[in-house]
């Protein structure tokens, strides 16, 4: 009789451990969704802020790319969705150059939310920004006006990558206005039609 009430006792106490454990996991799981959603809104609310055409000048540094994947006035297709209207956007490349992009996370000069894991930067769009690569982590200044807010905030490097990085015009595919010399996509977000 003593060993069956220990069973049971035993069995209880490992249903009670169960049932605590799947609670905190979903709980673990819907702060994480929480959180991945409210990423996701900024991102899309900043981006919406871009300006989308720009007037296709470049830092006077930015060296042109010797041998791109994709040529001046060539097509692809792009894998990006830095905006709405992006992803899936036949774009005609108007510039192709070398450099190191970075994505970034900043403070908007306008008082805007924090920007979080903004691609892409380059190099040469950085205030005195010293030997390319940056490390992750290095604080620096913003010289870009991608989007309002940006020219003059103070950044952090959340990764690097050395790369072709292209110029685009495109047709969003959620009808919006045709954008012109689009800065920036990378060579691995293109992709032959």
């Amino acid at each position: 009789m003593k060993m069956k009430k220990r069973m049971l006792g035993l069995a209880a106490l490992l249903l009670i451990l169960l049932v605590a454990a799947c609670s905190s996991d979903e709980q673990e799981n819907e702060s994480t969704n929480e959180n991945e959603e409210s990423n996701e809104s900024s991102e899309e609310m900043d981006h919406s802020e871009m300006n989308h055409s720009s007037s296709g000048e470049v830092p006077d540094d930015l060296e042109e790319a010797e041998d791109p994947s994709y040529e001046v006035d060539s097509t692809a297709v792009m894998n990006a969705d830095h905006m709405p209207g992006m992803d899936g956007a036949e774009a005609t490349i108007s510039g192709a150059f070398d450099t190191v992009a970075y994505v970034v996370s900043y403070d908007p000069t306008n008082g805007g939310e924090r920007v979080e894991d903004h691609k892409w930067v380059i190099h040469e769009e950085l205030e005195d920004p010293g030997e390319a690569p940056l490390e992750e982590g290095a604080e620096v200044t913003l010289n870009a006006s991608h989007m309002e807010g940006m020219e003059g905030a103070e950044a952090t490097i959340d990764s690097a990558e050395e790369t072709t990085v292209y110029m685009v015009d495109f047709e969003p595919t959620d009808g919006g206005e045709k954008v012109e010399n689009h800065k920036w996509v990378t060579e691995s977000e293109l992709s032959d039609e």
